[in-house]
């Protein structure tokens, strides 16, 4: 079966260059809004372990999708009013959260992210058109307002599939990891290779590791940053508090999501899913890695 046309069109936004200007200007706009760090990791989805905007968005949808049903049925327009506004005033939320997870994605995600922005922005101001002809009296277009609106924020939902499902944005980037790394124990390195206080890369099994030693202790995670497949042994190390462990952290050199090298939980978004965390042993001199779970 061929793909529809839509898809080639989409594709086509990816390499649109010509809206990255505007992507420049929408998103030094957005995080001159969403400033405090504990507020844009709320808005990723740090504390709930994956982004907050595809959950967010069930409500304008939902209500949405629920007024068309009802403005098809003789005598329930109030009650499409009411979900009309419920859908109106939901979206901001919505939009925010995504706006935030928006600034941090490759450019290729960012362009076809502000078609499905400006697909979404369109539909919550046809809703809001039909809320103010329905307050007037005038049904008839306000349903109309309303179906245009549906067909806009459908058309932004395929964009926004197109964006998670074909450009991997929002998805946890090394859940692969257990399914390729061999299960049991394997030869990382010699103790005495591994630098001291400093990011070392590895490649086990085919797979690249970030080491950490400090003195006897070595910590070992995916280098794969989960977020958008960053290289977290060219990051930064940080040392904070606000590790479980107290321990040092790693900043992906890419969009800067932080986690604790010895635990690999997220200290700090985008990135809302932890790192593989492998454990560590030393045979001889000889370290070596075993990640839990691993069925590869």
């Amino acid at each position: 079966m061929k793909p529809l046309p839509a898809l080639e069109l989409v594709t086509r936004f990816e390499d649109a260059e010509w809206l990255d200007p505007l992507a420049k200007s929408v998103r030094k706009a957005v995080r001159k809004v969403v400033r405090p760090g504990w507020l844009r990791d709320l808005l990723h989805g740090v504390p709930i372990g994956h982004p907050v905007h595809p959950l967010a968005v069930q409500v304008p949808m939902g209500a949405w999708i629920s007024a068309a049903v009802l403005d098809a049925v003789p005598g329930t327009g109030q009650a499409a009013k009411v979900l009309v506004g419920v859908g109106a005033l939901s979206a901001l939320p919505s939009a925010v959260a995504g706006f935030t997870d928006w600034t941090q994605l490759h450019p290729q995600q960012q362009r076809v992210g502000l078609v499905h922005a400006a697909a979404n922005v369109t539909a919550t101001t046809l809703y809001t058109a039909s809320l103010v002809q329905r307050a007037r009296g005038r049904e008839g277009s306000g349903k109309v307002l309303a179906y245009l609106g549906l067909a806009a924020v459908s058309g932004g939902g395929f964009l926004g599939g197109h964006l998670t499902y074909r450009q991997a944005a929002g998805v946890n980037h090394s859940e692969e990891i257990p399914h390729r790394f061999p299960a049991g124990w394997h030869a990382l390195a010699p103790l005495a290779e591994l630098p001291e206080g400093k990011l070392d890369q590895r490649v086990v099994a085919g797979l690249p590791l970030l080491v950490f030693r400090e003195g006897e202790r070595v910590s070992v995670l995916s280098d794969v940053c989960s977020h958008l497949s960053g290289p977290l042994h060219e990051g930064k190390l940080k040392s904070s508090n606000l590790a479980d462990d107290g321990g040092p952290c790693v900043v992906c050199p890419w969009h800067r999501s932080t986690f604790s090298l010895r635990t690999g939980e997220v200290v700090a978004g985008p990135a809302t899913a932890k790192q593989p965390r492998f454990d560590t042993r030393t045979n001889d001199g000889l370290v070596e890695v075993s990640l839990p779970g691993a069925d590869g």
